[in-house]
């Protein structure tokens, strides 16, 4: 029992949608990372930061040194002396005069010499040094014309030394004295020359500074002038050899020639497991809110599986460094992204999954930025073909052709390479980039058929009358064959009107009815043609139902059994909804009594349309049997005949689970009158003498046909219709 109980919860575990979609999210992020993980592996060149094998250079490339250039940039840095610029130096002249007033009126005071001493002291912050006393005394013995003579020649020397300025150093050092002596009479004593030196010491200060601004640009301009160091490898040369330290530089010539040095551990796998899975969530957040059609487990898988697919590919490109592949490979991935889901999803994915390639991969920023141009122009070339013409999808490789031409020219523009050896490579490009819609083409039916569902050009191919369930559909039940045809006009009208899938909705139209070849002749479209009583006659009224609305299911599985998408068995199991058997439900009240019948007896089993074509389909069904029920129509009647059907369904609730608005069920009623009333048009009553004014006017003679040879066409003709029924 306890075995059963965990095997029932398990298989609800599993048929849970969330789950399901779950497992897939880790799944598709795990293995995303491992096969990116893969291109390290496959590598394996560093270990510890010592290279593990010899590698040697497929073909030749320049690679910058980055630490010697850096190096060589910082020692012409260096070289560059700081500019100094003077400031203003008239203060300092000020102080000079100001210093000689004060000397001058504390001498001439009436304090006492001790007093005057100790004043003088403070205006030259004398310390306790006696070369430093000295001054003070000169100041006191000497008159007050010796001490302006003295301030004279003082400032005479101030004046050379702010003309060649003072710098911090200069000021440190004090070298004054020689500008002292040169600026006064050779006569000067060195004593004099001391105490100018010390009145310089207590008036000076730097007046020059450095220009810091000035001083950066001219460093920076010194860093520029320098180019960078590049290293020449040239095809043969060894890159690495084993046991060597793996530099920076080495990293980055490794990088050049395809390879990357990077070492993978535990702690890089983590990271690159959750920047995968933080990408796929981004998608999977776009899909829940803006493109919830496709957020279901079929398209998930489908997304999931060419995701890896297209990222196992280009681990592989990347390897064996044939980037010409890539230009195969990303343009396809997006052909077969947008036919199934959306150009704009498809677009996002691709955007998002090229960054990834970026970052992991080492791709050159140049082939990423045209391969997001690539992808840009192949998802709005495709949103535009006819899906009747398969050719429409071979011409977007012109367009991807023409898009990767003009991107790698005006590069090589730009860059002045123009060349026959730079332009080879971009022929190589645009081949790739046109056998893209091949290989997207011819993988289409494969996926179509793995997956069970269907592209625009499988809706195209199941809309061919020869395919098996129409023909036999127009063998067994032609009434309801040209019903579907019927009702097939008017869905692709109105699926077209309001911005749906019109062929979709054509398609769905010609299979909604498949159900009905388990029993035609109990359909009143098949009776006539048959030519046959009403079964139903001998039936009551609960037989009748179940007879009528098991078409449904049987339809699911005739569709099953053929192979048919699940959008198309949509239609089968939605064009009626639960809606009411009208017909039998009244008659079984006139033979059992109301209160013996219940309207949810009398309903089909559902469910409710969910799209817009789906939804489409249960009007149009409804409307086009009811018009044909009409004995030659006015424009009026069908008009009110169609808004009756419309309103019936929708106070019954047949439509609460589909997307239309109100604008839309007023469009879809506008198509569908104007179809039918062009299916209702008068024909013309030719005359009976039409072939004899015609062979008066034009002179012809028809001849009559002997009734000899009528009466053996009709014979042939009963003959076949004979054999066709054995």
């Amino acid at each position: 029992m306890k075995k059963i109980r965990l095997n029932f919860i398990l298989s609800d575990i599993f048929q849970s949608s969330k789950i399901l979609a779950f497992l897939l999210f880790i799944a598709t992020s795990a293995l995303f990372t491992l096969i990116l993980a893969s291109s390290y592996y496959m590598q394996n060149i560093v270990a510890n930061g010592i290279s593990k094998k010899n590698i040697i250079a497929r073909k030749t490339f320049e690679v910058v040194d980055t630490k010697k250039t850096d190096y060589l940039r910082q020692e012409a840095a260096s070289k560059i002396k700081p500019l100094l610029v003077n400031i203003e130096t008239n203060y300092i002249k000020q102080n000079l005069k100001t210093l000689n007033e004060n000397i001058i009126k504390i001498k001439n005071s009436s304090l006492s010499n001790a007093e005057k001493e100790k004043q003088i002291d403070d205006l030259f912050d004398i310390n306790d040094k006696n070369h430093e006393k000295e001054i003070v005394h000169y100041m006191l013995v000497n008159s007050e014309k010796t001490i302006n003579n003295l301030f004279k020649s003082s400032e005479a020397a101030l004046v050379i030394i702010l003309q060649h300025g003072i710098s911090e150093a200069e000021f440190h050092n004090n070298h004054f004295e020689k500008t002292i002596a040169e600026a006064n009479s050779p006569s000067i004593s060195s004593s004099q020359i001391r105490h100018i030196m010390m009145i310089m010491e207590n008036i000076v200060v730097p007046n020059l500074i450095v220009d810091e601004h000035a001083t950066e640009a001219m460093k920076n301009n010194a860093k520029e002038s320098i180019k960078p160091y590049t290293v020449t490898f040239k095809r043969g040369d060894y890159i690495l050899r084993e046991g060597e330290p793996v530099t920076q530089f080495k990293k980055d010539a490794l990088k050049k020639a395809g390879y990357t040095a990077l070492e993978l551990n535990k702690g890089s796998i983590l990271g690159l497991f959750l920047l995968v899975s933080f990408t796929l969530l981004i998608v999977l957040t776009y899909i829940r809110n803006y493109e919830k059609s496709f957020f279901n487990f079929r398209y998930m898988l489908i997304q999931a599986t060419l995701l890896i697919i297209s990222c196992a590919a280009t681990v592989a490109v990347s390897h064996y460094n044939a980037i010409t592949l890539l230009y195969l490979i990303i343009p396809a991935y997006m052909i077969i992204l947008v036919i199934f889901t959306s150009p704009i999803l498809a677009s996002l994915s691709l955007i998002l999954v090229l960054s990834l390639f970026s970052v992991v991969l080492n791709f050159d920023q140049q082939l990423i930025m045209n391969l997001l141009f690539v992808t840009i122009i192949t998802g709005n070339s495709v949103s535009k073909i006819n899906y009747t013409k398969r050719y429409d999808l071979i011409k977007c490789g012109f367009d991807i052709a023409f898009v990767i031409f003009a991107f790698n020219m005006i590069v090589l523009l730009f860059e002045w390479e123009l060349s026959p050896a730079t332009i080879r490579p971009i022929l190589n490009y645009m081949v790739a980039g046109f056998s893209s819609c091949v290989v997207a083409l011819g993988c289409l039916p494969f996926i179509e058929k793995i997956f069970k569902t269907v592209t625009p050009y499988g809706l195209i191919e199941l809309a061919d009358h020869n395919q098996e369930l129409l023909a036999m559909l127009q063998y067994k039940a032609p009434g309801t064959y040209h019903h579907s045809l019927m009702v097939a006009n008017l869905c692709e009208g109105a699926a077209e009107a309001i911005g749906g899938n019109p062929i979709l909705a054509r398609v769905g139209a010609f299979y909604h009815d498949i159900g009905k070849l388990e029993r035609p002749l109990f359909f009143i479209e098949n009776q006539s043609y048959f030519d046959i009583e009403n079964p139903h006659v001998q039936l009551n009224p609960r037989l009748s139902k179940m007879v009528i609305t098991s078409h449904t299911k049987d339809g699911v599985k005739l569709a099953k059994e053929h192979g048919l998408p699940q959008s198309v068995i949509n239609f089968i199991q939605q064009h009626h909804g639960e809606s009411l058997a009208g017909h039998f439900y009244q008659q079984a009240i006139k033979e059992e009594g109301k209160d013996a019948v219940s309207e949810e007896q009398f309903r089909y089993p559902g469910p409710k349309p969910n799209t817009k074509e789906t939804a489409i389909l249960m009007l149009a069904d409804a409307v086009e049997s009811a018009v044909r029920s009409l004995k030659n129509p006015a424009p009026e009647e069908i008009e009110n005949m169609i808004s009756k059907i419309i309103t019936e369904r929708l106070n019954d609730g047949q439509l609460s689970d589909s997307p239309l608005t109100l604008k839309d069920i007023k469009l879809i009623a506008a198509t569908f009158n104007r179809i039918l009333r062009g299916m209702q048009h008068d024909r013309i009553k030719y005359q009976e003498n039409i072939i004899n004014e015609f062979e008066a006017k034009n002179k012809i003679h028809f001849k009559k046909p002997s009734d000899d040879k009528v009466e053996k066409k009709i014979e042939k003709r009963n003959s076949e219709k004979e054999n066709e029924k054995d």
